[in-house]
């Protein structure tokens, strides 16, 4: 996994060595002299688009409009980008610090760090690299994720996994951890992600349940002729059509037959009724910290005529 020293917004500001710094004029000097990287909480944006942080009730911090973020080529910082980060933890340097009779200011810089961190980690990314990332926001159409210091990228629904979803808030939650792959950097600087490719094969799904089990599902598609129902994010079923059963059920489901020529599993519902918990996190097949990037990945198998796979 690459990561580098540019970890997603939240993972620093409860950290002894940032509060350390923070907690204290002398701290902000040295921080400053080091170029370390702290995070803080905006309280507030005034009218100007500026935030402004307390730093141990003796420190004003500043953050003014052009230095919240580093934007693509051609664009300029809109006030929402602004805006939303209010409340929630933000990464910068101290540029600079100013003492105006008793008041002491800190000015910061959420920029400079997302600008260090595309020319130092970013740009070195190529396709198949396997990074870390924060959910930052959910959508019908995917997931919009931190990879470093607030830098954003997309993950769409169709690259979460092979099983098919209605919603990214099905496999994933707001703020939490995720591994991925990098999928494609355009020429702006757009990133890209998918994960699918980290969530295992069909025979490695498949490998998981035996001919003869009964086991839980969740009901992913009704159609006439027939109910899918998920045994894992990347392998899902097919059993008759039943009156009475839902997208989103929860069913039990006796497995009939698993044929991999064919990458079917065949599958009798016992019983299905509403989902009364949240689905499990992720589960990853190819171990992220053992693993810097995937080169290509077929998800079906050998044996079966058709081939879906990927190749970065």
């Amino acid at each position: 996994m690459k990561s580098g020293n540019y970890q997603p917004e939240g993972a620093l500001i409860a950290s002894p060595e940032v509060q350390g710094y923070l907690s204290s004029w002398q701290g902000l000097e040295r921080a400053m002299e080091k170029g370390k990287i702290l995070e803080g909480m905006p309280y507030l944006c005034d009218h100007d688009m500026t935030l402004h942080f307390s730093f141990d009730g003796h420190v004003h911090g500043i953050m003014k409009k052009e230095d919240v973020l580093y934007p693509g080529q051609g664009e300029d910082v809109k006030d929402i980008a602004v805006l939303t980060r209010v409340g929630k933890p933000v990464a910068f340097r101290v540029l600079h610090l100013e003492k105006e009779g008793e008041q002491k200011i800190a000015f910061l810089s959420r920029r400079a760090v997302q600008k260090e961190c595309t020319e130092q980690y970013i740009k070195s990314l190529t396709p198949g690299d396997l990074i870390p990332a924060r959910v930052t926001h959910l959508e019908n159409f995917g997931a919009f994720l931190d990879v470093g210091v607030g830098i954003c990228a997309l993950l769409s629904i169709d690259c979460i996994s092979v099983s098919r979803i209605c919603h990214p808030r099905e496999r994933m939650a707001l703020g939490e951890l995720v591994y991925v792959l990098v999928k494609e950097i355009d020429e702006k600087g757009r990133i890209y992600a998918t994960t699918k490719e980290l969530l295992g094969t069909w025979e490695e799904n498949a490998a998981l349940f035996s001919e003869g089990q009964t086991v839980r599902g969740i009901v992913r598609s009704v159609e006439d002729y027939g109910i899918f129902v998920e045994l894992s994010p990347n392998l899902a079923g097919l059993a008759e059509y039943r009156d009475g059963v839902e997208v989103g059920d929860t069913a039990a489901v006796y497995i009939k037959s698993i044929i991999p020529e064919k990458m079917k599993v065949k599958l009798i519902i016992i019983d299905a009724r509403p989902c009364e918990k949240a689905e499990a996190p992720l589960s990853y097949f190819t171990d992220p910290f053992e693993t810097d990037r995937v080169d290509a990945w077929r998800y079906s198998p050998s044996v079966s005529g058709r081939i879906l796979e990927t190749v970065f």
